[in-house]
């Protein structure tokens, strides 16, 4: 079959750095005393440096943060309607500046057949599909796919999407965005381990293009793993304030433990340390020390995911791409590589790809 490959990857992120404000203003919400000492360690062992949100930090009078959308304020957080209008508004704009960035010629538009969308933080409709189309000026007849609320894993299956089109279709072009604003559903809250959970999340979008073009990561093949008696570990559904995400501290030693067991079956008649390019969707640092401890891989193997959980946080969808962005960069001809992500179930989505 026609194999399919990822040619080339664009990301963006939205331009405030919200990352220290958001600290000050969570801790805020938290009473003084053991609560606060307890956030103040945790965001010491993060591992995140920056994250990024269309929301612009803006300093008040007393020292505290609020944002220039006024969408947070203490004793009045936004519904879910106010929510979505604010993910209509700034989705479109992020979306463009990845697609701008991917830097797609002329011909290269005319030859795109397919669009998939990948999104678990806002919807409308018409669609991010249709302004991608409008804004490249893609042909009206494009085929469209949303794939909407698989949480961190999306981006895998957006993949796995694109690569069957390509192998059933040789001349197919897929155009693939994964746009996330996830600062739009902090909660108020005095619960440490949902504080803890807002700690890790940042807006970021990715673009790429995946066609049989033998150019960038070639896609070899796919593996979804469940993690049983887990599906109450990660769960994200909508509710009248926004979408309410469930985050146990339990993930970590469940992935670890799964990897353990599951390993042989991610890299089929490979050791994991045969693996050359290690693409492991930084969920937060003890996410990927439960991968790393989980597969016995060499302390830099993961250097890409750490390097973006570092400078963009946890962006759900998006962020896999920002690692395999890293990775097409650096890959030599030949490379072996996995890419793997988390999300609700609590499942693993991976592929194996090879650098071409």
């Amino acid at each position: 079959m026609t194999p399919a490959y990822i040619n080339r990857i664009a990301t963006s992120v939205p331009p405030h750095d919200v990352h220290r404000p958001f600290i000050d203003f969570a801790e805020g919400m938290l009473p003084q005393g053991t609560m606060r000492s307890l956030f103040r360690r945790m965001v010491r062992m993060s591992a995140i440096e920056h994250r990024f949100s269309f929301l612009r930090p803006i300093e008040g009078d007393n020292g505290t943060w609020r944002d220039a959308e006024d969408l947070y304020a203490t004793g009045r957080f936004p519904g879910t309607a106010r929510r979505m209008q604010v993910f209509e508004k700034f989705a479109p704009q992020l979306a463009a500046c990845a697609l701008n960035k991917l830097g797609l010629t002329t011909e290269e538009r005319a030859r795109i057949s397919h669009v998939i969308v990948t999104s678990c933080t806002g919807l409308y409709a018409p669609g991010l599909d249709y302004d991608i189309v409008d804004h490249l000026g893609l042909d009206p007849s494009v085929e469209r796919t949303m794939i909407g609320f698989m949480g961190c894993y999306a981006a895998i299956n957006a993949l796995k999407s694109a690569h069957h089109i390509v192998r059933s279709v040789p001349e197919a072009h897929v155009l693939i965005l994964n746009l996330e604003l996830c600062s739009l559903h902090m909660q108020e809250t005095q619960e440490l381990d949902q504080l803890l959970s807002f700690l890790l999340f940042a807006d970021g979008c990715a673009a790429c293009l995946v066609s049989a073009n033998p150019a960038g990561l070639c896609i070899d093949s796919f593996r979804a793993l469940r993690i049983p008696e887990t599906s109450h570990l990660i769960t994200w559904k909508i509710r009248e304030m926004g979408f309410d995400m469930h985050l146990s501290g339990h993930v970590p030693a469940e992935i670890s433990k799964a990897m353990k067991e599951v390993g042989p079956q991610i890299t089929p008649g490979k050791d994991p340390l045969e693996i050359d390019l290690w693409a492991v969707h930084p969920g937060g640092r003890t996410i990927l020390d439960a991968v790393e401890k989980g597969l016995g891989l060499r302390e830099d193997s993961l250097r890409s995911s750490r390097e973006v959980l570092a400078s963009f946080g946890n962006m759900s969808s998006a962020t896999v791409m920002f690692v395999l962005k890293s990775i097409l960069k650096q890959a030599r001809s030949g490379q072996q590589g996995c890419a793997m992500s988390f999300g609700p179930g609590v499942t693993a989505e991976t592929m194996l790809f090879h650098a071409a």
